[in-house]
């Protein structure tokens, strides 16, 4: 079913999805960290880069294909790797994979996904998908998982190494969040018990006592030679929002870096995805592809992140709320209405190329008396 006619930008999934979800669910999708300051940021800091428009272009035709470490996707807009895509909707993660294949563009699936990787890879064959990684204490696990991933054709690891440990979510909190008993995170089927950890009736957040368990917090820059060693995957960073980080990605020998503050659910207080951004860009100097994720929510949003040096944006919450909606066609919708949303900012702006957008097309608040 398509969306209704009153859902005209991602703001209105948002609204639905919050009527519709459960208080499990919708707690774990909208909050973020502590105080939550760093969760308004990532949305509200998009707001404070002003666009510098060229005026007499010919703009009949613009491009918006581009290319992710060498395989081709319609449109800079991707889908982030967030858990528990079942919550929102019985298809979960294989919905929202159907429709970034519908659209060409790229999907990457969650160590926490309630979907295995074998089983998403089986429902959608032939489209470009990712595996992202967690360390685990066990590095067995960690090591299957890859295993697994390149077994069932993933194209890329995507290494989260902004959680040693989760952060305080308070809503979880509250409401004890855990998975429901049909559910379970299937990649850690047939690897350890882990699947059903979260089923389990514990004071306080459930994932957060999971993370504290489970993933290994003695993990550093260093373990990336171990992960590069057992896999010919590229190696993908994400949750650097710093040059020193960068750098040190760099030199570990990843293929690219995501610019991410995990959604705002880590460390509140930290810079927004948006404002980081143009600091990792500078030490990176094209060395290698840099993405971003956080705060995404219209077409504006997407052409700011690119004129500031990410190759594509990569989205997390909107997804989650178009599959409560409306499921694969939800997921759909908000990929072609971001994407149309982008090609008329283009348009509006005099600009034909996605791969060919300039710093100087945009403008912080701050320097804008001074030009």
């Amino acid at each position: 079913m398509s969306s209704s006619p009153q859902l005209v930008c991602v703001n209105d999934y948002e609204k639905k999805a919050i009527s519709i979800l459960d208080a499990n669910a919708r707690g774990y999708y909208q909050s973020g960290a502590d105080d939550e300051q760093t969760l308004h940021d990532n949305v509200a800091d998009f707001k404070k880069w002003r666009i510098r428009p060229k005026m007499m272009v010919d703009v009949s035709r613009v491009n918006l294909q581009t290319s992710l470490l060498g395989s081709n996707i319609a449109f800079p807009i991707c889908i982030a790797p967030t858990a528990s895509h079942k919550l929102a909707h019985p298809q979960g993660e294989i919905a929202s994979a159907l429709a970034a294949k519908a659209m060409d563009t790229c999907f990457v699936l969650s160590t926490l996904a309630t979907t295995s990787a074998q089983s998403l890879a089986e429902s959608v064959p032939n489209s470009l998908k990712w595996y992202q990684l967690y360390i685990t204490k066990n590095r067995n696990i960690a090591k299957e998982m890859v295993k697994r991933a390149e077994t069932y054709g993933y194209k890329a690891l995507v290494l989260t190494v902004d959680t040693p440990l989760l952060g305080t979510r308070r809503a979880d909190v509250r409401n004890r969040y855990r998975l429901p008993p049909h559910l379970r995170m299937e990649n850690f089927d047939g690897i350890s018990a882990l699947s059903t950890e979260l089923n389990a009736k514990k004071k306080g957040s459930g994932l957060s006592i999971f993370t504290h368990e489970f993933f290994d917090q003695s993990v550093t820059w260093a373990d990336i030679a171990w992960l590069k060693s057992i896999t010919s995957l590229p190696v993908v960073v994400k949750g650097v929002l710093t040059a020193e980080d960068a750098e040190h990605a760099i030199s570990a020998g990843v293929a690219a870096i995501i610019v991410s503050n995990h959604g705002a659910r880590q460390l509140d207080g930290v810079s927004s995805t948006i404002m980081a951004l143009s600091e990792v860009v500078r030490q990176v100097g094209g060395r290698v592809e840099v993405y971003v994720d956080g705060g995404v929510r219209t077409g504006t949003d997407i052409l700011k992140a690119l004129a500031l040096g990410a190759r594509a944006v990569f989205l997390g919450r909107p997804v989650l709320y178009a599959l409560a909606v409306s499921g694969e066609q939800g997921v759909r919708d908000i990929l072609t209405m971001l994407a149309k949303e982008l090609k008329l900012a283009m348009q509006l702006s005099g600009q034909t190329d996605v791969n060919d957008l300039s710093k100087d097309l945009v403008v912080h608040e701050s320097r804008i008396a001074r030009l």
